[in-house]
């Protein structure tokens, strides 16, 4: 079996400058110009937590979650796509949807003909088939394949690919799905090809270091990366336009744009011919982010969580600001306690109680690598319901300020949250990254933010979101041939996915800007939103207005 689909190895991302260190011979997976997954064998089973601590936090991928559970006019689309110079449908651009798979056999990605609009799709979960080449594992499935297996009777046997999930069949029809006008339906770009990555579920000895739930659906970032990479190896190959579309996001991280996802979504953002469009996720009302600024003595701060009685694993994390160095303390409901936890290179506490059966690890990291800025990562097993309480102390005796991060998406429940939350700062990464357009969902039927939709800024102030898109009840294509709704601000990122690929053809297959960069798009996107004079811009909850294609055209022909 491959390493890379091996449960008894870890995937370590490690920076291709060390993989001389690493390297044994058939444990390297290269992703892109700046990292590679080491592939590592689990020493012991079942896995001690306690390796994260042996090697650091920045080198385990993170685990993502999904960003989605009505109007293409507010958008401007059906003005631009009305105008006969315009009538920007998205032929010649390719858009690539890095998610749960497609039903390919939807009508929604069918041409009149009955062949698909699918250029070609990576399945990982699928190890029966040839994978892309220049990758090492799950199976690629072209055009011709799919035709194939379109014609035939029984289409499953020789395309097996399915979406089990639905969201990644939703997101693609929001962006590129045919017109359907009996469904009210219509995709932003339906004369658009298609790219799609099928991504294969999150390891379990990942799941176990990070304390997800092994019946939680989440993704591994290691394989997001590895994905982006193919569909711009393909795009490159056919010279074409693309626009990425990452629906998915995960508060495991610094909140500030740094990240193994954000270096390689910065990097392409600023090429040519490539665009990036990143959903700011749905947390901002579900009570997972606290804030607190301290300015006087004693500095120490003390806050509360509320522990669900479903919840027996999930993990925490404290981003300290410099120069502040913290010491932690936390107490069970019952009182019980782990005393102060003073920070170290890369030292792991078990605290078991004598009281009750919770478990509690502790990684007090003095410096995390990736960001060189303290983080306190804690694990909980069998954490007993009720009322925790988390003290950190400045010990440099001074002014400090911290944010602290609950899992996102299903990874915990409703009723595991902070007492005292901030629904800012809640947009979970890559939609932090700075180059790419991080969007936020708002509801077109009466020009409200969706509460649930992710706010900014980012942990060091950065402004994000950029823009924010109809994300309420869209209509979509789900599996089966079916039509249903989406909402969140997934499906706004597709929405806008489809607007950048209206720019990108009125660019370069119209011959209009051929060299132009997706971080051009972005800003040219920024200065045609539409923005409410009551409002001050750019801002945390609406960044610099709503998507409006329309305008933005407007405003070029008045260059």
């Amino acid at each position: 079996m491959q390493k890379i689909l091996d449960e008894n190895y870890y995937d370590l991302i490690i920076s291709n400058v060390m993989r001389s260190a690493y390297d044994t011979g058939d444990n390297i997976t290269y992703m892109n110009l700046r990292h590679s997954l080491a592939h590592i064998p689990i020493p012991s089973m079942p896995p001690d937590p306690c390796i994260l601590g042996t090697y650091p936090y920045n080198a385990f991928p993170s685990v993502l979650t999904l960003s989605s559970v009505i109007s293409l006019e507010k958008s401007g689309i059906g003005t631009v796509q009305r105008t006969p110079y315009l009538a920007l449908f998205g032929r010649g651009v390719l858009v690539a949807v890095i998610d749960t798979g497609i039903d390919y056999q939807h009508q929604a990605f069918l041409y009149n003909d009955g062949t698909t609009r699918i250029l070609s799709l990576w399945d990982q979960t699928i190890q029966s088939g040839n994978p892309p080449a220049g990758f090492t594992y799950g199976t690629e499935y072209t055009r011709e394949h799919i035709n194939v297996a379109l014609r035939s009777e029984d289409p499953l046997s020789i395309v097996p690919s399915v979406d089990t999930n639905g969201h990644g069949t939703a997101i693609a029809s929001i962006i590129a799905g045919k017109s359907n006008p009996a469904q009210s339906f219509s995709g932003v770009v339906p004369e658009s090809d298609l790219v799609v990555v099928k991504l294969k579920p999150a390891k379990n000895s990942l799941k176990r270091i990070f304390f997800v739930p092994e019946d939680a659906e989440c993704y591994q970032e290691s394989d997001l990366i590895i994905g982006i990479s193919y569909v711009i190896a393909l795009a490159r190959k056919l010279n074409r336009p693309i626009v990425i579309c990452i629906a998915m996001g995960t508060n495991q991280s610094s909140h500030d744009g740094r990240g193994a996802t954000s270096y390689i979504t910065n990097f392409f953002a600023e090429q040519p011919l490539t665009g990036v469009v990143i959903s700011a996720g749905n947390e901002a009302n579900k009570r997972r982010h606290y804030y607190n600024n301290t300015s006087t003595e004693p500095f120490v701060n003390e806050f509360e969580m509320r522990v669900g009685e479903n919840d027996k694993l999930f993990s925490m994390e404290i981003w300290p600001f410099a120069p502040a160095r913290f010491s932690i303390e936390i107490t069970v409901p019952n009182r019980e306690t782990t005393g102060q936890v003073y920070p170290s290179l890369g030292e792991c506490r078990r605290f078991s109680f004598v009281l009750n059966d919770s478990v509690v690890y502790i990684n007090n990291y003095i410096f995390e690598e990736e960001t060189g800025d303290q983080l306190i990562l804690i694990r909980f097993q069998n954490p007993i319901p009720g009322i925790w309480t988390i003290k950190v102390q400045n010990l440099e005796n001074e002014a400090f300020a911290f944010h602290s991060w609950l899992p996102s998406g299903d990874l915990i429940s409703k009723d595991t949250f902070f007492l005292n939350s901030n629904p800012d700062t809640t947009i979970t990464a890559p939609g932090t990254s700075t180059h790419p357009l991080a969007v936020t969902a708002y509801n077109a039927e009466n020009d409200s933010i969706l509460p649930e939709s992710g706010r900014g800024y980012t942990r060091t102030g950065f402004i994000k979101p950029d823009i924010a898109a109809p994300g309420y009840q869209l209509v979509c294509a789900v599996p089966g041939n079916q039509y249903g709704t989406i909402t969140g601000s997934g499906c706004a990122a597709a929405q806008a996915t489809g607007i950048e690929a209206m720019v990108f053809e009125w660019a370069v297959p119209r011959g209009n800007y051929t060299t132009i960069a997706g971080i051009d798009v972005n800003r040219l996107l920024i200065r045609g939103a539409t923005r409410n004079p009551t409002n001050t811009y750019p801002n945390n909850v609406w960044g610099y207005g709503q998507i409006n294609i329309n305008t933005l055209f407007e405003r070029l022909t008045n260059i």
